[in-house]
């Protein structure tokens, strides 16, 4: 018989969220694209709607390495959320760049090293922090006799 050591997650809790920033994020990108002229608020419409597009696409990547990865403390729906918001941050900053022409490969890694560094020393803190749970032990029972 095999036995499970750790609990099946699933990811309906986060499909809401993802379908929501999925949808809005590209469906946004794509009719500012289409349907609109650059000008200045359409840009800054498009950054964020391309930031929430990437967070969408990135809330499935950042629970299947959660899943695959875990840790100690496991991580809560906030920093799933996070995680992924930095894929969203990193995309759109990519896109402002490339308008000034700045992209290059080292941008890209120095920028990407960059963010994951802060995620790991904000993960690094939380680990820090952590207690694990008390156990609320009961007073022992009177014996009758």
């Amino acid at each position: 018989m095999r036995m499970e050591t750790r609990e099946q997650a699933s990811f309906f809790p986060y499909l809401l969220t993802f379908l929501f920033l999925v949808v809005v994020g590209w469906g946004g990108v794509a009719g500012l694209v289409f349907l609109t002229v650059p000008a200045v608020w359409q840009r800054w419409g498009f950054f964020l709607f391309l930031t929430m597009a990437m967070t969408g696409v990135g809330l499935p990547i950042a629970y299947y390495l959660n899943l695959r990865f875990p840790s100690t403390p496991p991580a809560n729906p906030g920093i799933l959320l996070r995680q992924s918001l930095w894929l969203g941050i990193f995309g759109s900053t990519l896109a402002w760049l490339q308008l000034g022409g700045l992209v290059t490969i080292w941008t890209v890694l120095v920028l990407g090293a960059g963010l994951f560094g802060i995620e790991y020393f904000l993960r690094l803190r939380e680990k820090a922090r952590w207690q694990p749970p008390t156990i609320k032990e009961e007073p022992p029972s009177q014996l009758v006799g």
